[in-house]
């Protein structure tokens, strides 16, 4: 039977969905095979897609199709309920339930929502389906209630009322824990049940999560965005009705406030403006403009000359209606709300006892390294031994945002190159929590005091290459160069670069002066390809356009060492259009040697070729071109016999699959540095940092 987990709740708004954020976080360091099933969907219409479904289904790019997801919407599941029909329900949701099992390893189960009054009755029909689907039951409650024993209250009757019918309940989790009852919740829940080995975790509330984005808003007001739509992930945590004066007002406005004024009141819209781009005041999320009043065309044309502008929404209805209905919206855990997303599974990994939950989660077979198991060990392994890199281009957007999260996790410590107000304005313009710490440090290369030891310092390295003290000095001003000596003077343990910059002018300074390892000629690259289940090393598809028999062997070795140092077990491919010893020819021929030469220099290592790749991958063709061979059939790392060949495989997995590409990972020099694509993405950008900081701890 698949491995599944019916996770419950015990009321409306309990945060399943940051709980089902953490929990298939979990189960895909596992497997890649996670399926997502809701028995019963809060939804009017099959068009209007589940929430919960949706988040998961799009931020894990789970390869589930949406009618697939679900058995019933909640109209059509409460007429048969009303006529009796309790057990036609049942078989349907079963009979779509095994029409997942064999296509996962695991299916996460979402009971219904309790947003109506009947939910006694959800409850008896959610332990119903638990026990027919024969899935434990993890019970998600909340923990904002006056007392800590109406908590206690509530869990131990959903307890109860699942137990009593038959159900495993393995554990409960109460989320939105007011954070001074955090403690006393933590000592007292355990005793509410009879069996020891219940799991119990409380998860403390946090604003940013019960915050609507400016998103939100927008859909659930009909709201027009006047100004502002790059900045429409911004959260409201506080909102503010202005009906003051200039003088007044300004007093009340707090750190991610959303102000709501008439729209006629121009006088107002334009000081909070100010307001936000001062350092004086604190940083607002948004301005709703009521009453189906915009601002003229003289104070339209002021604002469009404004830097910086936070989201500017025009409503139909006046003020105070405005306000009410702005009171009472919902903030969702959505999809585009990558924000919240990461703060969630933060929270969830923080303040959860994640051991003892893998253990209820351990039927799960482990089918090699994943790739979401894959990614979580790079912030592991960058734990170990926390590691300084340096980012040349904080004029980039992407590049504070990953620092920002980089920072939030504790994995790194990091340097920013470029004018210190300018970054910080930057930074405080993207509402950055995490960059004002002793672990960032903002350096500009144009005034800071090691500008002139770093230009000696170049001048010597250089200067049997022609290069002066004056152009030593010009060239040391570049992010580039200074942030790799900054790595070649060990101020910092690697750089990270390349959004902004060339691949050359990321890497030219590190050929020059950092130079490669003992024992090395070449600096080659691996990617590392993630597949739905299982990451694979593909080298050299990045550097070097031909390499000679000599230089492939070192790249075969430095890759096998790359992988290595990241979890994946070394087997071998040196590819070429010929199997074994079936063909022949000068690129053939090369890669044969360099299989031998690359055998001599590491005879640990287990490696094979020449090989072509289906043989590399598919145990069937390996029966017939390699029989017996401990690589064909099932390589995990793949050497091109050249750049054009690399470059084209990778791009084509990448694309055809929608495999995650991660690099290229540079190898071979003394100390770790790696260029980004300038289409590069946040999630790229960490990644990159994280692997620099590994390489970093071999050093």
């Amino acid at each position: 039977m698949t491995n599944s987990l019916y996770l419950t709740t015990t009321e409306s708004r309990c945060g399943k969905s940051l709980v089902s954020l953490g929990i298939t976080n979990l189960l895909l360091r596992k497997t890649g095979r996670v399926g997502v099933f809701r028995p019963i969907i809060d939804e009017k219409d099959i068009r209007d897609h589940d929430k919960n479904i949706e988040l998961l289904v799009k931020h894990f790019d789970l390869k589930i199709d949406y009618e697939d997801t679900f058995a019933y919407l909640e109209r059509d599941a409460s007429d048969l309920m009303g006529q009796g029909k309790t057990e036609v329900i049942i078989d349907t949701v079963i009979q779509k339930y095994k029409a997942l099992e064999s296509r996962y390893d695991f299916i996460l189960i979402i009971g219904s929502d309790f947003e109506h009054e009947e939910s006694a009755f959800e409850v008896n029909l959610n332990a119903q389906i638990a026990k027919n689907l024969g899935a434990p039951v993890l019970i998600v409650s909340r923990g904002d209630k006056p007392e800590v024993s109406d908590v206690q209250n509530v869990v131990r009757v959903a307890y109860d009322a699942f137990t009593n019918i038959g159900c495993e309940v393995v554990g409960v989790i109460v989320n939105r824990a007011d954070p001074e009852k955090l403690e006393s919740l933590r000592s007292t829940l355990p005793a509410a049940f009879a069996d020891e080995k219940t799991f119990v975790s409380v998860l403390p509330a946090d604003e940013r999560l019960s915050s609507p984005s400016i998103r939100q808003i927008v859909n659930q007001l009909d709201a027009r965005v006047l100004y502002g739509d790059e900045y429409l992930d911004n959260l409201a945590h506080h909102y503010v009705v202005i009906s003051m004066s200039i003088r007044n007002y300004l007093s009340h406005l707090e750190e991610n406030a959303l102000l709501i004024v008439a729209g006629d009141r121009d006088a107002i819209l334009l000081s909070a403006l100010q307001a936000h781009q001062s350092n004086s005041y604190p940083r607002l999320s948004g301005i709703i403009l009521s009453g189906g009043l915009r601002p003229p065309r003289s104070v339209r044309k002021l604002i469009d000359g404004l830097k910086d502008i936070v989201p500017i929404l025009s409503v139909k209805a006046p003020t105070y209606p405005t306000a009410t209905k702005t009171m009472e919206l919902r903030s969702y855990i959505t999809a585009d709300t990558p924000q919240k997303i990461e703060l969630s599974l933060k929270l969830f990994e923080r303040h959860q006892d994640t051991e003892a939950l893998e253990g209820i989660l351990s039927r799960v077979q482990t089918r090699g390294i994943t790739p979401r198991m894959f990614i979580y060990s790079l912030f592991q392994k960058a734990h170990v031994k926390r590691k300084r890199i340096v980012l040349p281009e904080s004029k980039d957007d992407r590049i504070l945002r990953a620092a920002d999260l980089l920072l939030s996790r504790g994995a790194v410590d990091l340097v920013l190159l470029g004018n210190h107000d300018e970054t910080q304005a930057s930074i405080r313009r993207l509402g950055l929590r995490n960059m004002n710490s002793e672990h960032c440090t903002i350096i500009d290369p144009q005034t800071t005091d090691l500008l002139d030891d770093y230009a000696q310092t170049l001048y010597e390295l250089r200067k049997h290459k022609g290069v002066q003290p004056e152009m030593a000095l010009d060239m040391i001003a570049d992010v580039s160069y200074f942030g790799t000596m900054m790595v070649y003077k060990g101020h910092a343990d690697g750089m990270v670069s390349g959004a902004m910059h060339t691949t050359a002018h990321t890497i030219r300074p590190s050929l020059q002066f950092v130079k490669t390892k003992p024992g090395f000629s070449v600096v080659s690259s691996v990617f590392f390809m993630a597949l739905d289940d299982r990451v694979l090393v593909y080298g050299d598809c990045a550097v070097n356009p031909n390499p000679s028999a000599e230089q492939l062997a070192e790249i075969a070795i430095s890759s096998a060492d790359t992988a290595k140092t990241f979890g994946i077990e070394p087997r071998i491919a040196m590819l070429s259009y010929s199997t074994g010893e079936s063909g022949t020819g000068e690129e053939v021929e090369k890669v044969r040697k360099a299989t031998e030469l690359a055998k001599e220099r590491r005879p640990d290592l287990n490696l094979e070729g020449p090989m072509q790749y289906d043989a590399a991958v598919s145990a069937d063709v390996a029966a017939q071109k390699m029989p017996g061979s401990k690589v064909a059939g099932q390589a995990t790392l793949f050497i091109f016999p050249d750049l054009n060949t690399g470059n084209n495989t990778y791009k084509a997995v990448q694309r055809e699959t929608g495999a995650i590409a991660i690099g290229p990972v540079l190898q071979g020099l003394n100390k770790p540095v790696n260029d980004l694509s300038r289409g590069c993405t946040i999630e790229d950008i960490i990644n990159t940092v994280l692997i620099t900081a590994i390489q970093a701890q071999d050093d």
